[in-house]
């Protein structure tokens, strides 16, 4: 296919070809991957400034959306690509095949700078793309610390993602570090979070902190430090998109089954089915709530003791009202997706997990009425907008950049039809709590998108 790109791209292009070190914000669905690959084109054969790119994505983009964007438009097939995934064999193959691009997954960029290292090869690319740049916000991981002992050689970096800050402002400074090196936000995070942040909560004996929150002013700030790496560029400003509606469904347990979730709460342990389940801490308990929320829990020893059917109720209900529209369900518990199999079938359906590319190419095609995915796994990189427009949450994740990118399967450049992204609420419980949190991290992270905004 002939490349015409859109004006927001041609901007995005001309910024990444002006700015060594540039940030895009590109909503999802808006040809970010295109967008990078001519702008690689254009600086490897037009300007002659770079000679071996190295991409790093999730896996499953690393095989099929890199690989697959480069052959669909014409002229990115004179790149030659080099995909280092699959066992070490492999990816040793892979680095050592001749290539102007080389695609690498996120969990393997240490093993890649210690392979390099180990036989004495001096680093060969003088560019790098990270592709969810957001994956890199932990400053402690083992990924962030190899692409920091490489960032110095490197002449052009870009970062894309849609969720730049899914967590909150704290998150920004990692990911900022691997794009300027530390100008903008600082070469520390110590200095960073006492210059911007300050404790919102703490430990008054011990003085350790638990969290913390933007000082007044912070957040202006830290835009206007990185605005002149950054452009951001939403979707809805620039593509002619169909309406996005968000609706939740309330169920609610019984008082036997509310009972025995206030217990889990209140003391940590509970006994359900003969089974004596506790939570050694705050992090276990809220994974143990929103189980319980949904209907079933694992005991100690993996196995899942049901607690009651309600959303699964609604989920079948949810189904028939689709008068045989496509639904996408998406799960997070490995019991919720046997549950949800088990009683959809039983209601005459066929529901079917969606987990390889003949599922994807199945879907796409409107021969799955009714699919599953899992967030963790399904979550980026994948077009399933021509399959259908429904999305039923079947619980709510705390995880703001999984929910954004899961919805955005949908949601995305090509979708002809109005995006229904449903929730299942049990009411007061957890799935209240997560839904106002993806509601509060949104804001800050709209404000940063907001900030840097490109404008054309």
């Amino acid at each position: 296919m002939e490349f015409i790109p859109h004006k927001y791209q041609e901007y995005a292009i001309q910024f990444v070809l002006d700015h060594p070190a540039a940030l895009l914000l590109l909503d999802l669905g808006m040809g970010k991957t295109s967008t990078a690959l001519f702008c690689i084109l254009r600086l490897m054969f037009d300007r002659f400034e770079v000679s071996k790119v190295l991409i790093i994505a999730p896996l499953r983009v690393c095989n099929t959306v890199w690989p697959v964007e480069r052959q669909k438009w014409d002229g990115l097939d004179f790149l030659k690509m080099s995909v280092m995934t699959g066992p070490a064999k492999d990816r040793i193959a892979a680095l050592q095949t001749a290539a102007d691009v080389y695609v690498i997954n996120r969990e393997n960029v240490k093993w890649l700078t210690d392979y390099l290292s180990k036989n004495h090869i001096p680093w060969p690319f003088d560019m790098i793309v990270i592709d969810e740049l957001s994956s890199f916000k932990n400053h402690t991981s083992q990924r962030w610390k190899a692409m920091r002992r490489v960032r110095p050689m490197v002449k052009r970096i870009v970062g894309l993602t849609g969720t730049p800050a899914g967590n909150g402002l704290m998150d920004l400074w990692a990911e900022t570090f691997l794009i300027d090196n530390g100008a903008r936000l600082g070469r520390f995070i110590g200095r960073y979070r006492e210059a911007f942040f300050k404790p919102s909560s703490m430990n008054p004996q011990t003085g350790v902190v638990y969290s913390y929150e933007l000082r007044p002013g912070a957040e202006e700030k830290i835009y206007s430090r990185i605005s002149d790496i950054s452009v951001s560029m939403s979707a809805g400003d620039y593509l002619d998109m169909p309406e996005c509606l968000y609706v939740n469904h309330i169920v609610e347990m019984d008082l036997a089954e509310r009972k025995l979730y206030d217990t889990m709460k209140s003391e940590l342990i509970v006994e359900v089915e003969d089974d004596i389940i506790d939570a050694s801490n705050a992090a276990v308990l809220s994974g143990k709530l929103r189980q319980l929320a949904n209907g079933a829990i694992y005991n100690e020893d993996g196995e899942v003791r049901i607690l009651h059917n309600k959303k699964l109720q609604r989920l079948e209900d949810l189904a028939e009202q689709a008068c045989g529209q496509n639904i996408l369900i998406a799960y997070w518990f490995r019991h919720d997706l046997t549950r949800i199999m088990e009683y959809l079938t039983a209601a005459g359906y066929a529901p079917r997990l969606i987990h390889d590319d003949k599922d994807i190419a199945d879907w796409n095609a409107g021969k799955i009425q009714i699919g599953l995915l899992s967030p963790q796994s399904l979550g980026f990189g994948v077009n399933l907008q021509s399959g259908g427009h429904i999305l039923v949450w079947f619980g709510p994740i705390w995880s703001l950049e999984l929910y954004q990118q899961t919805n955005g399967r949908l949601y995305r450049q090509g979708q002809k039809e109005v995006v229904t992204i449903h929730h299942i609420i049990c009411k007061d419980t957890v799935d209240e709590d997560v839904i106002k949190a993806l509601e509060n991290k949104n804001t800050t992270q709209q404000a940063l998108i907001e900030a840097v905004k490109a404008r054309i």
